[in-house]
């Protein structure tokens, strides 16, 4: 007796078939989860990429002005605008007599340094070019023409900060990346820096001193100017032209801007001056030709001034040092600079690109790796941004419509002399398919017991092994049939009831859902007009009680309430709720019965209703009470067949799309509402609150925290409204906010989850979710 008890324990404890399917589903779903996840990850990366070029993510806009300097080197502060470091000593270095350094600032911008290369190669000029890590990543191509027409460039940081206020670790970084991006963009680095905000080696301070000495020691060369265009407040050609002209013969390094703002003005004084410069039997060279032309000379001694121990006399700070044009935002790879040489990509030796040394290892491919990941950020991000507006728009005017319409709606079927015909009085036959339902079949069938419409019971136990038959036998319930069949499905079981059902209208339920006494009447009333095919009823969830329970009672009624009194009166219908809907036999046998090809036999059914040209109706006043899942793991699963069931209908119906009559009104009507509004926008509207999240934590919180607000304002409208057509107590709709941050963002996951498992080709089984049985009569349920 003890061997048979066992063996009898051991058979229950085998998995079905389904059982088995259903773990190999699960098995197939984990990299498809993965593949979502790591999708977000790559999107949210592509955006903080794009908010760092655009100094939103990590920026810092401080600029210091008016600080001391009386511990920086007299001789620095006197000394030329080239500022180098030998032996640990830094020194300065002057530009040539009659020589001009042509250096521009804050590079390079898509509209201008083209214009700017093409006025120095007309004039046979080279200048150097200080640029921006975040610019040249963007545009590679002008970096590489610049760099090939043999300009010399420097660099710019990456995100142009003031170096000043940055710890150590972000002054490297900002060097590193920004000789990443050069290298990626020209296949070169470079040792040679210019500070963002500085200008001439006499506004040199003490927090900007120590900066300079730790780029001497990492072997770069700080360029300042002597003689500033000041382009950048535009005051005019000739005035640039003047202010741009050294004194007495001198040499300078000369500064101007080939971006940051608008430089039609330096545009139209780079030739005059360039020219106005020759005459004046100027040269003009890069720093490296600079420094060459001095060595050549031999001046480098008399111009180099070496630095003492401490600090020598204090001497007077050029005030109001110009900084440096007006900071576009930008950053760059790659720590250390190049030794020494000038090593072109080519390999060919140039004096006026001396700083260069050709990239090679994985700074090369580091560096084409960043050019890449901008591209595709800045190609994304915008394109994204685009149409998730577009998506916004259109979800704005589905609240305006959904408003209209419901409003409409209501009125229509609430006025006291509306009637769909003579009222239906003749018996209709109630399927309730059951598989393992027995927490919840009683209260179902005492439910049905108490109907004031005429019924016949029909329950279709799908094979349970919990007894479920033998409890619903036991209720000894008038007018109840109970069928037994080998466990095949859900579809299954109610095409089972429908071939034994007396009646010309059928009602389908869940084993799980309370009826209302007066239900089964308000629900077949519609089939009073002979073109009704199929009534949906008014699902509401039982246990909301909860907090999952409460974000379901809002999703619920707002769904029902707002979504499907549009579609009624739009005539396309997309989905009558497995937890209470009537059909006509006539019209469910014509298309086939409920099908097994997808996991939402309720969507399915309903396209294939429209497109045999039955019209399907809502009926508010017809309620259902169903138990909604109490955890949010069955939450996800049961959501998970619902939205991928979706597709699979959709999918399964897309030639209605080109069809003719009834079949290409719901194509072309009803299909793109439910693709746009249930999955579409759905599937990006994570996207949307990511934009906002990331608004919020970089761009302006005040700004997007109120975009939130008022966003959050329409949908309690709607969700008021809502409440109020379906006599609901607003009670719940507090847990509207922490619906949005929460349960809808589980429900969006739970799309983009099914919209991968759709385009990846994979299969779900259908799926029981474990109930309480806690919903129980209607008039036990609070409100």
């Amino acid at each position: 007796m003890t061997r048979n008890a066992s063996a009898r324990r051991r058979r229950r404890a085998a998995p079905s078939r389904f059982e088995r399917a259903g773990r190999r589903a699960a098995a197939l779903q984990r990299p498809r989860v993965v593949l979502a996840l790591v999708l977000v990850l790559g999107l949210v990366s592509v955006m903080l990429l794009d908010g760092y070029l655009r100094a939103e993510v990590l920026g810092d806009h401080r600029v210091r002005t008016d600080a001391a300097y009386d511990k920086v080197p007299q001789r620095i502060l006197d000394g030329g605008p080239i500022l180098t470091s030998a032996n640990g000593s830094m020194r300065t270095q002057s530009v040539p007599k009659k020589t001009i350094v042509l250096t521009f600032d804050d590079g390079p911008d898509a509209t201008y340094t083209e214009k700017v290369l093409k006025i120095l190669a007309d004039n046979d000029v080279h200048g150097t070019f200080f640029l921006v890590g975040s610019m040249i990543a963007r545009h590679p191509g002008i970096v590489k023409d610049m760099v090939g027409q043999g300009n010399e460039v420097g660099l710019h940081t990456f995100t142009h900060v003031d170096l000043s206020y940055q710890s150590d670790a972000r002054v490297k970084r900002e060097l590193t990346q920004t000789q990443l991006a050069l290298a990626g963009a020209a296949g070169i680095t470079t040792r040679l820096v210019r500070a963002p905000y500085s200008s001439e080696a006499s506004a040199i301070d003490n927090y900007s001193w120590p900066v300079y000495k730790k780029l001497g020691a990492m072997g770069y060369t700080s360029v300042f100017v002597d003689t500033d265009s000041d382009d950048w407040k535009k005051p005019g050609v000739s005035k640039i032209v003047q202010w741009a002209t050294p004194k007495k013969n001198k040499g300078a390094s000369v500064l101007f801007h080939d971006a940051g703002g608008n430089r039609d003005q330096t545009l139209k004084a780079l030739p005059k001056y360039i020219k106005k410069m020759k005459a004046k039997g100027y040269t003009f060279t890069t720093v490296s030709g600079a420094m060459a032309k001095s060595a050549a000379r031999g001046g480098s001694a008399q111009n180099a001034s070496a630095q003492g121990s401490g600090a020598q006399g204090t001497g007077a700070q050029a005030g109001g040092a110009q900084r440096s044009g007006q900071a576009p935002g930008g950053a760059a790879p790659q720590g250390t600079p190049p030794s020494s040489g000038a090593n072109t990509p080519g390999g060919t030796r140039n004096v006026n690109q001396a700083a260069h040394s050709k990239a090679t290892g994985t700074t090369l491919y580091e560096g084409k790796a960043l050019i890449a990941a901008v591209a595709i950020a800045e190609w994304t991000v915008p394109t994204l941004a685009v149409f998730l507006a577009v998506v916004g728009v259109a979800v704005m005017a589905r609240f305006a419509m959904m408003l209209v319409l419901a409003r409409r709606h209501y009125r229509q079927r609430n006025k006291r002399r509306f009637s769909w015909g003579p009222p239906v009085t003749r018996p209709v036959s109630v399927i309730v398919p059951a598989y393992n339902e027995k927490e919840c079949i009683a209260n179902t069938l005492n439910s049905l017991a108490q109907s004031t419409h005429p019924i016949e019971i029909i329950v279709v136990d799908d094979g349970s092994t919990d007894g479920t038959k033998e409890i619903a036998e036991s209720l000894g319930l008038p007018n109840v049939r109970v069928i037994r069949q080998e466990n095949a499905g859900k579809p299954a079981a109610l095409n089972n009831g429908v071939r034994n059902a007396s009646y010309d209208i059928v009602v389908m339920m869940d084993g799980d859902t309370v009826f209302e006494p007066d239900t089964v009447r308000q629900l077949v009333q519609p089939f009073a007009a002979s073109e009704i095919g199929a009534v949906a009823g008014n699902a509401k969830v039982g246990n909301r009680n909860t907090v999952i329970g409460a974000w379901q009672h809002i999703e619920y009624v707002m769904g029902f309430n707002l979504d499907r009194r549009m579609y009624d009166l739009l005539r396309c219908m997309p989905t009558i709720p497995g937890a209470i809907g009537a059909f006509r036999r006539q019209a469910v046998l014509e298309v086939g019965g409920m099908s097994e090809d997808t996991l939402a036999e309720d969507t399915d059914i309903t396209v294939a209703l429209h497109r045999a040209g039955w019209r399907v109706v809502y009926q508010e006043h017809a309620r259902a009470w169903t138990e909604a899942p109490a955890s949010l793991r069955q939450l996800w699963s049961q959501r998970y067949r619902w939205s991928y069931g979706t597709m699979q209908a959709l999918w399964k119906h897309r030639k209605s799309l080109v069809d003719k009559g009834p079949s290409g009104r719901f194509g072309r009507v009803g299909m793109p509402l439910v693709v746009l509004f249930q999955i579409v926008t759905p599937v990006f509207a994570p996207l949307i609150d990511l934009f906002t999240v990331y608004s919020m934590i970089f761009v302006d919180f005040k700004a997007s925290l109120l975009a939130w607000l008022a966003v959050l304002g329409i949908q309690l409208v709607c969700a008021a409204y809502a409440f109020r057509l379906d006599g609901e107590r607003y009670r719940y709709l507090w847990m509207l906010p922490l619906q949005q941050i929460a349960y809808r963002q589980m429900m969006y996951l739970v799309l983009i989850h099914s919209s991968i498992t759709a385009l990846t080709g994979g299969r779900l089984r259908w799926q029981k979710l474990k109930r309480t049985g806690e919903v129980g009569t209607p008039t036990g349920v609070g409100r």
